[in-house]
């Protein structure tokens, strides 16, 4: 019994400690991406901090603090490779249409579900 739960605390602490360097590397590659995204969005606003300090509702000195450590070609970098997804054409899937929970229930039934017209009657479905 004791060694089994050695055992499964052994594993225990690996797996948080597992879970723990992915998270870090995960919240490391989210803040690469928040400053380049605050560096292009300066960028693109001719370094204008006080209008985007006001767009995003974040401080300009903070902003100006995030983008800093991003360099000039990266930021460009990131900006063209918007510019080419603005330029794709987006392509449209057909979707098939939702059913609510309520025409769901009554669908499954095997009855064929009532119209209800403009004036609150009943028509029929068929």
């Amino acid at each position: 019994m004791k060694a089994k739960t050695r055992e499964m605390a052994a594993e225990h602490a690996l797996t948080a400690r597992e879970a723990a360097v992915k998270a870090a590397k995960a919240k490391e590659e989210a803040d690469v991406t928040a400053r380049e995204a605050v560096a292009v969005v300066l960028r693109l606003f001719d370094n204008d901090a006080e209008l985007v300090s006001e767009l995003l509702g974040v401080p300009a000195e903070e902003l100006e603090r995030e983008a800093k450590p991003v360099t000039a070609a990266r930021a460009k970098e990131v900006i063209e490779s918007l510019r080419a997804r603005a330029e794709r054409p987006r392509t449209t899937r057909a979707r098939k249409p939702r059913v609510d929970a309520a025409g769901a229930a009554s669908s499954t039934s095997g009855a064929p579900a009532p119209v209800v017209t403009a004036d609150g009657g009943r028509a029929d479905a068929a």
